[in-house]
């Protein structure tokens, strides 16, 4: 059997798309999802080389591996965002199980490498699941390196008495101390957005292997905080006065009926005081409220202070992703 690579045709390929992606995302979309998405995107890629003969911009190469008939047996997304590390794109690449071993991916990749040189990236960076050891034998024999590892860890809320969590008096003790626990639903969202974007990118540079920077305002709206399963009412803020000095923001998917930590932060100066903790928790509660099955959150390898806190409250651990790199010069 014979496979070409061809450019999606939307929106007949979303269905594709889906099937194939939900083999390898750990929270599963649809065809509407990703078309949502694609709606947020830029309709032109514009790049460009800065003043260190670094990649800078936006654009993304997507396509479909596809049979003699047509049918859909890998797909290939490279994409680098305007607040992309310079240099840098980044590699999503996911074939068939079927398919495997029979060139697929390497079809794929080669033209994902080619696209990278053309634009004249300096490397590109991918994920594996770190007990999937065909990928990673696949991506270490192309030259890429492990460079992070990041843990799945997941809370079971069948059954959970919210009252009896540990660090449940944690928010008791701040309030005392006067800082306030509200939502972005409570604050109003024209005047909260202004605030967590800011207390977003204080404390997103602190994480464990973030690179390039916190997009303006407009773009961190769409694919930070209204991201898939998005709700003011789920967004979780910790609050000194007025000031904002800490914020979850608890995603839901329906398919599922899970939740997911999209983000946790708390301001540098205000580290250290069980806030974090305390979020946590009112995650847990919020998720136990709404009937959820499961609340799930991601972590880096290193990022021990969350790593710490998800084990007291009972996080069991997942699957982990290696974060794997090539270097093109």
């Amino acid at each position: 059997m014979s496979f070409t690579v061809r450019s999606l045709r939307l929106p007949d390929d979303y269905e594709d798309i889906a099937r194939l992606v939900n083999t390898y995302w750990s929270e599963p979309t649809d065809a509407a999802r990703l078309e949502e998405d694609d709606s947020k995107l830029f309709s032109i890629g514009r790049t460009f080389l800065d003043e260190n003969g670094q990649l800078g911009g936006y654009d993304r190469l997507r396509q479909l591996a596809v049979t003699e008939q047509d049918e859909a047996v890998g797909y290939l997304w490279t994409w680098r965002a305007p607040w992309t590390e310079h240099g840098t794109l980044n590699h999503t690449m996911v074939i068939d199980q079927t398919f495997r071993r029979r060139g697929v991916g390497k079809l794929l990749l080669h033209q994902a490498l080619d696209w990278a040189h053309t634009l004249g990236a300096s490397k590109i960076v991918t994920e594996v699941w770190d007990n999937d050891e065909a990928s990673l034998h696949f991506a270490r024999n192309h030259g890429f390196v492990v460079e992070r590892h990041t843990f799945q860890s997941v809370l079971s809320l069948d059954g959970l008495d919210a009252a009896n969590i540990y660090g449940g008096d944690a928010s008791k003790q701040l309030e005392r101390e006067g800082i306030r626990f509200t939502t972005l639903a409570e604050e109003g969202v024209d005047k909260g957005e202004i605030q967590l974007h800011q207390l977003y990118k204080e404390t997103m540079e602190d994480i464990p292997g973030f690179t390039g920077k916190v997009p303006e305002i407009s773009e961190w709206r769409k694919w930070y905080l209204m991201a898939n399963g998005y709700a003011p009412e789920q967004v979780l803020i910790a609050a000194d006065g007025e000031r904002y000095v800490g914020v979850t923001n608890v995603l839901h998917n329906a398919q599922t009926n899970g939740m997911y930590h999209e983000y946790t932060g708390v301001r540098r100066d205000y580290r250290r005081r069980n806030i974090g903790l305390a979020l946590k928790v009112k995650a847990i509660e919020l998720a136990v409220s709404r009937k959820a099955d499961y609340i799930r959150t991601d972590n880096d390898s290193t990022n021990e202070p969350i790593l710490t806190i998800n084990r007291r409250l009972g996080y069991l651990p997942l699957l982990g992703k290696y974060l794997m790199v090539v270097s093109l010069k």
